[in-house]
């Protein structure tokens, strides 16, 4: 059987007289459309920096059903290796930036394990890396993010100031991680 070599998508109709264009395709021309829309890349969904700056600033990102899919989708491109979105109209002093993890230097202390080896200690976080939001030239808020899409927001004194309120849970994490150190009598050199 002889495949033409351009197809007429317009002209096919089903019963009951709509268009159908898989009946004027037929043989290899319809493998091959089905493999070309099959095969055919997602459009790109690049995450607006600016709007990623001021989800990140808010009291709870979580509470403000835009920030929420937003915020998702920027941990996801960056665990896949994809580059941090940037925002150029910001204004002088404000700022977006990533780095990775690198325990022990950098993960805060609650997030942070150690395993002792016979090589030495060996570090992980529970995060991958934190988005920094420097806000009039000062550091407002450190979300630590995991590739899961959970996540912690350390607020700094500036924040909580401007803020008034903000979610607690980088906080709390804080003082059970403090709690649970053990007490070093003074003038012991533990």
């Amino acid at each position: 059987m002889q495949v033409p070599a351009t197809l007429d998508l317009g002209g096919a109709r089903a019963k009951g007289g709509e268009a159908n264009c898989f009946h004027a395709i037929r043989g290899p021309g319809l493998a091959l459309l089905l493999g070309a829309v099959l095969l055919a890349p997602l459009p790109a969904h690049a995450v607006d920096g600016c709007l990623a700056m001021l989800c990140l600033a808010a009291p709870d990102w979580k509470q403000v059903p835009q920030c929420v899919p937003t915020l998702h989708q920027l941990f996801h491109d960056l665990a896949h290796g994809k580059p941090f979105p940037n925002c150029n109209t910001a204004g002088a002093g404000n700022t977006i930036s990533h780095a990775w993890a690198q325990p022990p230097s950098f993960c805060p202390p609650p997030y942070m394990h150690v395993v002792d080896l016979e090589a030495g200690p060996s570090y992980s976080c529970d995060y991958l890396g934190a988005i920094t939001v420097v806000v009039d030239g000062t550091m407002f808020t450190r979300t630590w993010w995991a590739a899961s899409g959970a996540s912690v927001t350390e607020y700094s004194p500036a924040a909580k100031a401007r803020l008034g309120s903000w979610n607690p849970q980088f906080d709390a994490d804080f003082a059970a991680w403090l709690a649970a150190r053990p007490v070093v009598p003074p003038g012991d050199p533990a």
